[in-house]
């Protein structure tokens, strides 16, 4: 704009010489040009965005600071000495059923979770028992099969045909049932799931981390259970604790007290190789095939995490899992009638629904918001597998405003006892921060109508419609309507 007004100006100058006896013209060329400059100048699009950005911006809200994991306070006994991972004397009863296994020489069933905590505290079991002198042959390893349980008549059956005198139950969570098989045995479950008094299998010995904060996963106290019975320990289970505690606690855990000093193993293995080994070893689980013996085979087999990490058929499946991922991670979430709880409601025949509940968890924010659901409805027939999370803006709250998952969904149902009986055993398992369910389809749509999913939306767009415009008067029937009126008149 400035070079239109400078040639306005210089074609004015040079009109000047040559007519020295109109000096108004010239002034009125200085004028107009000055005052076109000026006009273009306040009307540009970049002088409007400068004169907006200059505005004061609006404060950014605080972000949700998370004290570490580790600094959780503890459970202390009367001398104040800390409790961690578990109870003494359920540790001490637990090394002692571990020692008599492998003195007995007796055929053993370990049963772990799928995933890497349980994979992991299965194999630091089992090398402690052939360490102790029990044989490799007689240990077998057993996983119920794809939308099954430890506690369905499937697996004692299974349980049944190997005769075990020793049943170890790993990271598996657990509730009260019958013996999980008729003849003798000696049972041990090693948890860190919340459970219910007396919820155990009937006869069974357990040791539990869920007390005992901050929570050990069943990884590292199992690792805090056998370390001492054996000496040359050390370098074979150290990583995998460290493998299934950053798969249920995540990869920047801190490795500090209570939680052991493994500065020693890290030296050995570096995080990056035990962080993708950890998604690696919980892809099968996750994958349509729920080919969980290849994840098992990789963990028990290997002497440290890169090994996992070149194995092909993990890679295979992880690479099912990203893809069935990504095709549903984009599901538009619907609300409770409170606004409390997001749900997601995918179809998919992997077991992607955690990772979508844990994805969600961490980016919606609102003030009522607590739980984020993920509803899968097609990775078991007429069943739906549902995971919950924490969001990530409520998991400050303290008091009576802390969230437990658990106590949310039961409260739910909590005036429905018929609708509660039918929902059965497999509703609102795991922790109080990251729960789920298995429930039937019926039953599902039963709890997703309590919940009130979507009625929020759909008040808000009945009272739209409600909201119509007036309608306009002075129409022409009007107007035509009143002239005949006026003339009659």
């Amino acid at each position: 704009m400035s070079i239109l007004a400078y040639r306005l100006g210089k074609a004015s100058y040079i009109l000047t010489r040559q007519n020295q006896t109109r000096p108004l013209a010239v002034l009125s060329t200085f004028a107009q040009a000055r005052q076109l400059h000026t006009s273009m100048t306040m009307t540009s699009p970049l002088k409007r965005k400068a004169e907006k950005g200059s505005s004061p911006s609006k404060p950014k809200k605080s972000k949700t600071m998370l004290p570490a994991y580790h600094l959780t306070p503890s459970r202390r006994d009367d001398s104040g000495e800390v409790v961690w991972p578990a109870r003494k004397e359920q540790i001490d009863r637990a090394r002692q059923i571990i020692k008599e296994c492998a003195e007995a020489k007796k055929p053993t069933v370990i049963l772990p979770d799928k995933d890497a905590d349980g994979l992991s505290s299965g194999a630091i079991l089992q090398h402690t028992l052939i360490s102790l002198g029990l044989s490799p042959d007689l240990i077998s390893v057993y996983f119920p099969p794809k939308g099954f349980n430890v506690h369905d008549e499937s697996t004692k059956e299974a349980l049944t045909a190997r005769a075990p005198f020793y049943i170890f139950v790993l990271d598996q969570g657990s509730r009260r049932s019958p013996p999980l098989i008729d003849s003798a045995h000696t049972c041990l479950v090693i948890d860190h799931h919340f459970a219910e008094e007396g919820g155990l299998p009937k006869g069974s010995d357990y040791v539990t981390a869920h007390d005992c904060p901050p929570v050990a996963t069943s990884a590292l106290l199992t690792y805090n259970i056998c370390l001492p019975l054996h000496p040359d320990l050390s370098d074979k289970i150290s990583w995998l604790a460290v493998l299934g505690t950053h798969g249920d606690l995540g990869t920047t855990i801190k490795w500090e007290p209570p939680f052991p000093d493994m500065a020693a193993m890290f030296k050995q293995h570096t995080k990056k190789a035990i962080n993708d080994a950890v998604a690696l070893v919980n892809a099968p689980r996750r994958s349509a095939a729920y080919n969980v013996e290849d994840a098992w085979a990789a963990v028990i087999f290997a002497d440290g995490p890169k090994e996992i990490s070149e194995n092909r058929k993990l890679h295979e499946a992880s690479s099912e899992v990203r893809r069935e991922t990504e095709r549903w991670t984009h599901t538009a979430p619907k609300f409770s009638a409170d606004a409390s709880i997001a749900v997601l409601i995918i179809s998919s025949a992997a077991q992607i629904h955690p990772v979508i509940a844990t994805r969600w968890s961490g980016t919606l924010k609102s003030n009522k918001l607590e739980i984020v659901m993920c509803a899968n409805e097609g990775y078991f027939p007429d069943k739906v597998n549902f995971s919950c999370r924490v969001a990530k803006c409520a998991r400050g709250r303290e008091g009576g405003d802390k969230v437990d998952i658990i106590k949310k969904l039961e409260g739910i149902v909590a005036g429905d006892t018929d609708l509660r009986t039918r929902l059965g055993e497999s509703f609102a398992r795991g922790h109080k921060e990251a729960s789920g369910g298995i429930v039937g389809k019926q039953e599902w749509e039963e709890f997703k109508k309590l919940m009130g999913v979507g009625e929020a939306t759909k008040k808000k767009v009945e009272a739209t419609a409600k909201k119509e415009k007036p309608t306009q008067k002075n129409t022409l029937n009007n107007y035509f309507g009143k002239s005949k009126k006026a003339q009659e008149a």
